[in-house]
């Protein structure tokens, strides 16, 4: 079993609080997020924009493991996850993560799309999430 950590704190209350988040690997060290990073767009990070790179990163791995198991041994994968926050009642919810997969793999069509939706259905943060989510491919073949 695998374990990852991450820590958070936040400085001040509510909208006027500033928080830093940092990851076990040192990737994220005392990164700023907060209300503006949030909300208003500022520099920094927030709590959707790293579940859309841990959603796209763990479906575009776990997709790439199911092309090498098909006996896929090149190519090219990029996935885009779109994480959306709503209001719900008092407060928020994450409603979804669309993801869009452009793959350039010597796989036909048909086959790409049943790896594509199985990874995307039993990716492990797929299944953490419980949010609704879309898969739209574009496939290319190389030439």
């Amino acid at each position: 079993m695998i374990t990852r950590t991450a820590t958070a704190r936040y400085q001040g209350m509510g909208k006027d609080g500033q928080g830093w988040v940092s990851t076990q690997s040192g990737v994220l060290n005392d990164q700023r997020y907060g209300f503006t990073t949030r909300f208003e767009n500022e520099p920094g990070t927030n709590p959707e924009e790293l579940i859309a790179a841990a959603h796209a990163s763990c479906f575009t791995m776990a997709l790439s493991f199911g092309l090498a198991k098909a006996g896929v041994t090149e190519g090219t994968l990029e996935t885009e996850a779109r994480v959306k926050l709503e209001k719900d009642g008092d407060g928020f919810k994450v409603t979804r993560s669309d993801l869009t997969l452009t793959g350039d793999v010597p796989l036909d069509e048909e086959r790409f799309r049943e790896l594509a939706e199985d990874a995307k259905k039993n990716c492990p943060i797929s299944k953490l999430l419980n949010a609704e989510t879309d898969l739209e491919i574009r496939a290319r073949q190389p030439a």
